[in-house]
């Protein structure tokens, strides 16, 4: 009988320590209760949502191309903005070094395999998986033009200008007509670097059907992908020339001096009729290669094998901007009526929370000596679409089109993600669409609404750093891609801008804190409670 009363005192024990973490905890939450109501508890909750910010615009010019998550590859026309043209330049590297081709080694084909980002959304009647591609642009049914080229221009590992070894960035020339791009001391148009003609598609239309991998004798069933396959004379024997015929050569002994060597692949896109799609590849995939399929040995006893080569090294995407909204730099001081977020070589927009200083906000939520004398519950900005933006034919709202954008919200000072993404756990590896939900909010499909949560970061501005008051908002298509691009030019307070921007071709326009639409200027509120 003793158990019970043993058990319920376990129980008192681990509430009572339980309510004692919670009496610790420093971060205080609004909770209305039909209870304990305004006139019956000793402090006062209050919104702060009238104080002065400015949102202003900061275009970007010459942007890190270079060494990027994923790239793009086509042509996409932005009803809001315009049209983007994406090449990619990719060097190449053999999986394996000083071959053994054998005797009389004879090509049968060349196999291009570069992975889409997909996902399954069901199995077909015979249990295979179907799929859907995740980040496919612009007109779905509308072909590009597709050349790949051999690259004769060498993409450097480091810059040879740095005194500290520092690796090459190269960086793009989108209001340029050619697929080009800028260093720190040159231009380059790889138009002007282009070798053999290796493949080409006059309508290239990116297909979410699986692929089939492998040999006539062995194929497998494989995600989808731009899979080509080659075997046209030309071909044949332009790979043998340029590898099999270099067996116990020493540019097939390394990475580095077959870098030198074959200096990689140019995927060439242009759009057909002026119209077309952009299709993000993988190219970090392990699945991304070429291989070459070959045959050796005496007459009566052939073997088939496979050479392969990764797209790694350097890849970097050209980019092309046609834009028919012109992006220009903002009011820094008053903040600008609209807002434009355009990912690529485009346009982002930086938040001064205090424009004009800080030392009021220090006065009104500290005594002086650095200690609070309110408790802020909750910080955010909110944030509308501009309702009067261009968007697809028969898109109502531009909710189809829209539905999906993400406004990702960096420290622009230290250029990280703002405390509040790394205080946030719903993080979502698989769905980047859902992922961060807590700091980042997801858009209102009725309003065109946007919640940026930024409790912590108005926090950290109070008690540690009161000169970090800018905060950058760019388009992102994977907030859970956090790292970090240059721009060549960086002058005043961005100095680089979240990589997920620059793979993101998609834009979408905002109501600024000096929008004529008064509800739904840019705002921050902040929720804070004080001692009555």
């Amino acid at each position: 009988m003793k158990r019970p009363n043993k058990a319920l005192k376990s129980l008192f024990a681990f509430l009572l320590i339980t309510s004692s973490f919670i009496a610790c905890d420093k971060d205080f939450s609004v909770i209305e209760s039909d209870v304990l109501g305004e006139d019956n508890s000793n402090f006062s909750r209050k919104v702060d949502s009238t104080r002065i910010i400015a949102a202003y615009n900061k275009k970007l010019e010459a942007v890190q191309i270079n060494n990027l998550a994923s790239n793009l590859l086509g042509f996409f026309n932005d009803p809001a903005f315009g049209k983007t043209t994406a090449s990619i330049v990719s060097q190449m590297v053999p999986l394996s070094f000083n071959p053994d081709f054998g005797v009389n080694p004879v090509i049968d084909s060349i196999v291009v395999h570069i992975p889409y980002f997909s996902s399954v959304i069901g199995t077909d009647d015979n249990g295979y998986s179907i799929y859907a591609l995740d980040s496919l642009y612009g007109n779905p049914n509308a072909e590009i033009k597709l050349s790949v080229y051999q690259n004769t221009y060498f993409l450097r590992d480091f810059d040879p200008s740095s005194s500290a070894n520092a690796t090459q960035k190269y960086f793009s020339n989108a209001s340029n007509t050619v697929n080009s791009i800028v260093t720190n001391e040159t231009t380059v148009n790889f138009d002007d670097h282009t070798g053999e003609l290796i493949y080409q598609e006059n309508n290239f239309l990116p297909s979410p059907a699986v692929t089939f991998v492998g040999t006539a004798t062995d194929t497998t069933r494989s995600a989808p992908a731009f899979h080509a396959r080659i075997a046209t004379t030309d071909a044949k024997a332009f790979w043998k020339s340029t590898i099999l015929d270099k067996q116990d050569d020493a540019v097939l002994s390394n990475a580095n001096n077959f870098k030198g060597y074959f200096r990689g692949l140019y995927l060439k896109a242009e759009a057909v009729n002026d119209d077309g799609n952009m299709i993000l590849l993988n190219l970090a995939s392990t699945n991304a290669n070429i291989k070459i399929h070959y045959s050796s040995g005496e007459t009566d006893a052939r073997t088939q094998s496979t050479y392969t080569l990764n797209f790694s090294g350097n890849i970097l995407n050209s980019l092309i901007n046609d834009f028919s909204t012109p992006l220009e730099d903002g009011n820094t001081t008053e903040g600008d009526e609209t807002l434009y977020l355009k990912g690529s070589e485009g346009s982002m927009a930086v938040v001064d929370l205090f424009p004009d200083g800080i030392q009021d906000f220090l006065d009104e939520f500290t005594d002086g000596n650095g200690n609070p004398t309110r408790l802020i519950n909750e910080a955010h900005l909110v944030i509308y679409e501009d309702e009067t933006m261009p968007t697809k034919p028969n898109d109502e709202n531009g909710d189809a089109y829209h539905k999906y954008d993400r406004i990702y919200a960096y420290d622009v000072k230290n250029n990280i993600p703002l405390v509040d993404y790394s205080y946030d756990q719903s993080d979502n590896p698989q769905s980047p669409f859902i992922s961060k939900f807590i700091s980042l909010g997801v858009r209102d499909t009725i309003t065109g609404k946007y919640k940026i949560r930024v409790t912590e970061h108005i926090k950290n501005i109070l008690l540690r750093d009161s000169t970090n008051t800018k905060i950058g908002l760019v388009m992102s298509n994977n907030v859970n891609y956090t790292s970090n691009a240059e721009l060549l030019n960086a002058n005043g307070s961005v100095m680089a801008i979240p990589a997920a921007t620059i793979v993101s071709p998609r834009g979408t326009i905002l109501h600024g804190n000096k929008s004529q639409n008064e509800p739904k200027r840019l705002k921050l509120k902040i929720f804070y409670t004080e001692a009555k």
